[in-house]
């Protein structure tokens, strides 16, 4: 069974930058998709970025050139670089494992305008 353990979420002012880390254990991390999603108060889970295996990488439209997504198989961690940052993006931040998706705890991120 895997596990997800997320970190890096906080408090940052627009503009700001936070780095978010998915360490996960119990399955091959290598071969599995790996993404991040958010949602917001009162709003639906939403896509934020997904990584392939190879490294094929899928962005929302509202974060595309502030937002990378990336992989270390070497430590079974996924990474979310989150710059710019806006106050909309203010969400719970949950890494997703596989298909179908297993989701981490999820990671609060609040950005004040």
């Amino acid at each position: 069974q895997v596990q997800l353990l997320e970190s890096g979420g906080g408090l940052v002012q627009a503009g700001g930058s936070l780095r978010l880390s998915c360490a996960a254990s119990g399955r091959p991390f290598s071969s599995n998709v790996m993404g991040w999603y958010r949602q917001a108060l009162g709003k639906q889970r939403e896509l934020v970025a997904t990584i392939t295996s190879g490294g094929s990488t899928v962005y929302a439209d509202s974060v595309k050139g502030r937002f990378a997504i990336s992989r270390d198989n070497a430590k079974n961690t996924v990474y979310l670089q989150m710059n710019n940052l806006k106050p909309e993006d203010t969400a719970v931040y949950y890494c997703s494992f596989g298909l179908p998706r297993v989701w981490g705890q999820g990671t609060q991120v609040t950005v004040s305008s």
